[in-house]
Formats: structure tokens, C-alpha cells, sequence
């Protein structure tokens, strides 16, 4: 086993004998050869002229997404994805006589299998520069699938992201030169910005344009059913399906912003958000009493106090769990949960909630008070925007960012984005010139929403986008961060803080270079980022 792709690696290098996230190594195995036969099926596809089968992209973006971190840990699931995708690429012609290995292989048996993740994993300990880009590229793939995979699954689709998938697997098939692998990593975050935004465009045209909203975080008298991840289609089929139930549906971690889409207003069972972000979900689900929907990405290994009501769907998955399919028409039964739901007690109040928490400032929200926005920086009530959106994590230097976010003089207004918000979303930080200083865009999938409001300010002020009284604070975790890292270097953006750490599959040479060309920075201390960030922010 040889795993980097997140920021909790192992001794900040990788983890080798098992993962931090609770991979083991025969699923990290098999993980890894699911990547490379889906290079070899790309390979054959592109090759395939007129035969070529339109499904593969969609393929490859499911099964990319899978293999993030904390989606899918069930061996058997992995397995029989490896067989699909060769059987899908057996279905096209060859591509000539020297085709790579990854387009003819086929396992005897699940020892096979076993043996080639063995040599892929140690051709994973390499450590170079070519190396290190080849990871850097696998990883903004991974979110580039992930994110294209929810604006799929909504029917929104685009015929360039998933050719790019295709062409960037299969292009590491060879050698590549380091000035090869950064030209298509920095195509990768191009290519972001186009699927961020049509996921953007899938979400508003299914659920509506998202309003600032606020959400309640105390519990009800009802049973109910708790849904984690991202997928808003899921959530409004389990809402169908509910009604009049006499269940309560509730929200956790980046669920949050469906409360902001008008779409999900209409159902009074939708009651409000319980918990906080994905790390704390093994003491917030032992509290809820409920079944829990996983929805998609972030699952962490359930304890035995709570597994016997975990539900999966979607990409996300975990031996021994119930996974919910989805029918040809595309619907799916959650006829199991409510059932759950119903011999379940009520949800325990967590310590420490009950406060309201703001979501829906996404951009077409902050476009309709953008006069208000401009006349309050241009009075001087607003100094400095600062983007600290991303990932969260369980590491105690995580408190870093509550600290830095409590230390922001009253003239300073946060955008956020994905769960990272969980830091300091429940502080009283008030308002600057009549805004809030919390601007919370929604879910990691919303980023798109933080370009789009910088670029509004940009027109505005007539400057480019690093001229803007803009700081760039990212806190990151794993792919979905690395995609989102790789769009904002696409559209210019240059001096992005990013921590708490750096990726351990950075080399020094890569590194030196994202220092050199983008002014990339790692986080330091409180003190020190708050001067650099927000000028002459030392006395408050």
C-alpha cells in the first residue's frame, strides 16, 4: 500500500500499512487498479473512432469518484467495478498491436488482481518530480470526476470534461515530461472551471436559485433520517418519499446548503441541520438515534453504536453496510430507511448547538445586494475579503483556522465554501457595513460561486481578479480541494494560502515551481498570515 492523496497521510509522506482515513490495503489495492484499467478503457475508446462508446466517460467519472477518500471502502463493490470496466473495454475494437498493458489484461482471479496492485503500489513510491506531477494530475482527475459525476447525475452533461478525463488517463499510460504532465494539470483546473460551472448551472435550473437563508439546529420530537454528503437529488427523492411520514429529515455537514434552494422549502418534514462536519460524524451519528443516507463522500469507518443504521448510495460505500441502488428511470427506493426511521427514537441535542447558521449567499445571491457590497468597500466598512473555504479536518492544528477567523479585524468578511465553514460559521462575528461577515457560498461543489463573486468585484472596480482586496486562506483535506486548487491557478488567481498542510506528494522541485509561478504558501501562524493577508491588520 502506498497512499498520498490526502492531507492526513501518514507522517505527512503517505501511508503504507493502512490508512489514516481507514482504507485498508486490499482496498487501496484494488483502488488503484481500478485507475489503471480505466486507463486502458479510455485508451481503447479514444482509439475507437466511430465505435467509440459515449458511455465510458460517465463510467470512468463514477468510478474515479469512488476512489477518493472516505467513498468507497468495500472491497467486493471495487471488484466487480475492475470487471465492469474491462468488460466495457473488451467490447471495443483494439487499438493495434502495441496496445498498452492496461488495454489487454485481463485477471485470471482475484490473486491477479492482488498482484498487480502490488506493482502498482511500488511503482507509487517513486519519488521525483515526474512522479509527484503524475499524482497532482490523478488527483484534480479524481475531483474533476467527482464534481462532473453530480452534475451528471441531475442530467447536466458536457461531452469536453469527460473527453479530457479520457485523454489525461490515458495520456499517463506513457512517459510524460514534466512540462507535459503540468500542461495538463493546469488543463485539468481549466477544465474544473467549465464542470464547477455546469454543476452550478445543474443545481439552479433543477432546485432553483438559492436565497440567504437561515437553518435551525435544534431537534424535534420525531424520529428521523439524517443525510450526509452531497447529493441533492438524493435528498429530494428521500423527501418525496417522506411525506407525511410523521419522519423529520435532517441535514449534516455538507448537506447544509440544500436549506438555501427553493425546491427544498416546500416540504415541512425538512426541519433543519444536525451536527457539523464530516469528522464528527461518529459521535454525531451515535446522538442522532436515526438511520443516516450516504449520500456520497464523506463516510469514515461507522462504529458499531450507530452501523446497524448507516445506509449508502450513490458512489459511496462500506462492507456489511446496506447500499441503495438506483432503478433504470433513475429513482431509488429509500423505502429501508424510513421503515429504520420509524422504530427510532428522537434525535439527541447535541452540546454546544441550538444557534441558527447562514448558508445561500451563493452568487447569484450575492449579485442581488451587490451595490450594497460595493458601496460598503468603497466607504471603507469593508477592507478585505478573505476566501477561506475548502476541506476540514480532525487534526487539533485545525484550530488554526478558528483563531484566524476570530483574529480578522470587523472590516474583514469571510467567503467560505465546503466544510471547512464548520470552524467558525457559529461565531458571532457580526456584520461589516450592513454584510455579514460570514458569506457562506454552500458546499465544496459551490466553489464555483467564489470565482464568480471575485470576478463580479473585479468588473465592478474595473481590476484584475489579484488586484481585488482579496486573500486567498484554503484549508484542504483531499481531491475535490486539489480540483478546486488547480481552477483557481487556471482563472489567474495567484498567492494562495494552503494548509494546514502542504500535499505529501509534493516534491521540492514542484513545489519550487507552484512558489515560483503562482505564489503558492503554506499556512504559518496566526499572527503572521493575518499581517501578510490582510495589510495592516496587526493592531485588529
Amino acid at each position: 500500500m502506498f497512499c498520498n492523496q490526502c492531507e492526513e497521510t501518514a507522517r505527512g509522506c503517505a501511508c503504507t500499512a493502512s490508512g489514516v482515513c481507514g482504507k485498508n490495503p486490499e482496498t487501496a489495492g484494488l483502488q488503484d487498479v481500478l485507475i489503471w484499467v480505466c486507463r486502458g478503457l479510455a485508451h481503447r475508446n479514444l482509439t475507437a473512432g466511430g465505435q467509440a462508446n459515449p458511455d465510458v466517460g460517465m463510467f470512468i467519472a463514477g468510478a474515479l469518484f469512488g476512489t477518493l477518500t472516505n467513498v468507497d471502502f468495500d472491497p467486493e463493490r471495487i471488484r466487480r467495478l475492475i470487471r465492469e470496466a474491462i468488460a466495457l473495454r473488451d467490447l471495443l475494437p483494439p487499438a493495434g498491436s502495441d496496445e498498452p498493458e492496461a488495454s489487454t489484461w485481463v485477471p485470471a482471479d482475484d490473486a491477479a488482481i492482488e498482484a498487480k496492485a502490488g506493482e502498482i503500489a511500488a511503482d507509487a513510491a517513486i519519488d521525483d518530480d515526474v512522479h509527484s506531477l503524475r499524482t497532482l494530475l490523478l488527483a484534480g482527475l479524481k475531483g474533476l470526476a467527482a464534481y462532473y459525476y453530480h452534475a451528471a447525475s441531475l442530467g447536466y452533461t458536457d461531452e469536453t470534461v469527460t473527453a479530457f478525463l479520457q485523454r489525461a488517463l490515458a495520456a499517463d499510460l506513457r512517459p510524460l515530461t514534466a512540462e507535459e504532465l503540468v500542461g495538463l494539470a493546469m488543463e485539468c483546473g481549466t477544465v474544473g472551471v467549465t464542470a464547477l460551472a455546469l454543476l452550478d448551472r445543474a443545481n439552479t435550473e433543477t432546485f432553483g436559485q438559492p436565497a440567504i437563508t437561515t437553518v435551525r439546529t435544534t431537534v424535534g420530537d420525531r424520529p428521523g433520517i439524517l443525510v450526509t454528503g452531497h447529493e441533492l437529488g438524493d435528498l429530494k427523492q428521500l423527501l418525496d418519499q417522506t411525506r407525511d411520514s410523521g419522519i423529520d429529515v435532517y441535514t449534516h455537514g455538507e448537506m447544509l446548503p440544500a436549506h438555501a434552494y427553493p425546491a427544498f422549502r416546500g416540504y415541512p418534514q425538512l426541519v433543519g441541520n444536525y451536527g457539523g462536519a464530516w469528522w464528527k460524524q461518529a459521535d454525531e451519528f451515535a446522538r442522532f438515534n436515526g438511520p443516516v443516507l450516504v449520500t456520497t463522500n464523506c463516510i469514515v469507518p461507522p462504529r458499531e453504536a450507530y452501523r446497524d443504521r448507516i445506509f449508502t448510495t450513490g458512489p459511496a460505500g462500506f462492507p456489511g453496510v446496506p447500499h441503495i441502488g438506483v432503478a433504470r428511470d433513475g429513482t431509488k427506493d429509500f423505502s429501508p430507511l424510513i421503515e429504520r426511521a420509524k422504530r427510532s427514537p428522537p434525535p439527541e441535542q447535541l452540546p454546544g448547538s441550538g444557534r441558527e447558521l447562514t448558508t445561500g449567499c451563493a452568487h447569484q445571491a450575492v449579485d442581488a445586494i451587490a451595490g450594497s457590497v460595493v458601496e460598503a468597500i468603497r466607504s471603507g466598512a469593508i477592507r478585505r475579503f478573505v476566501v477561506m473555504a475548502g476541506c476540514d479536518g480532525r487534526q487539533p492544528e485545525r484550530e488554526y483556522y478558528i483563531e484566524f477567523a476570530e483574529a480578522l479585524p470587523k472590516d474583514t468578511v469571510i467567503l467560505t465554501a465546503g466544510c471547512a465553514k464548520y470552524r467558525y460559521n457559529a461565531l458571532d462575528l457580526g456584520t461589516a457595513g450592513g454584510i455579514p461577515r460570514v458569506i457562506d457560498a454552500g458546499q465544496c461543489n459551490d466553489s464555483y460561486s467564489l470565482v464568480v463573486i471575485a470576478q463580479q468585484l473585479a468588473n465592478a472596480f474595473g481590476v484584475g481578479i489579484n488586484d481585488l482586496p482579496i486573500s486567498y486562506n484554503i484549508a484542504w483535506y483531499e481531491q475535490k480541494a486539489v480540483l478546486v486548487l488547480l481552477a483557481l491557478l487556471a482563472v489567474g488567481v495567484k498567492d494562495i494560502t494552503l494548509g494546514p498542510r502542504l500535499p505529501g506528494f509534493l516534491s521540492p522541485g514542484v513545489l519550487d515551481v507552484l512558489v515560483r509561478e503562482f505564489g503558492l504558501k503554506k499556512i504559518t501562524t496566526v499572527g503572521e498570515d493575518l499581517a501578510r493577508m490582510v495589510p495592516s491588520a496587526a493592531g485588529g
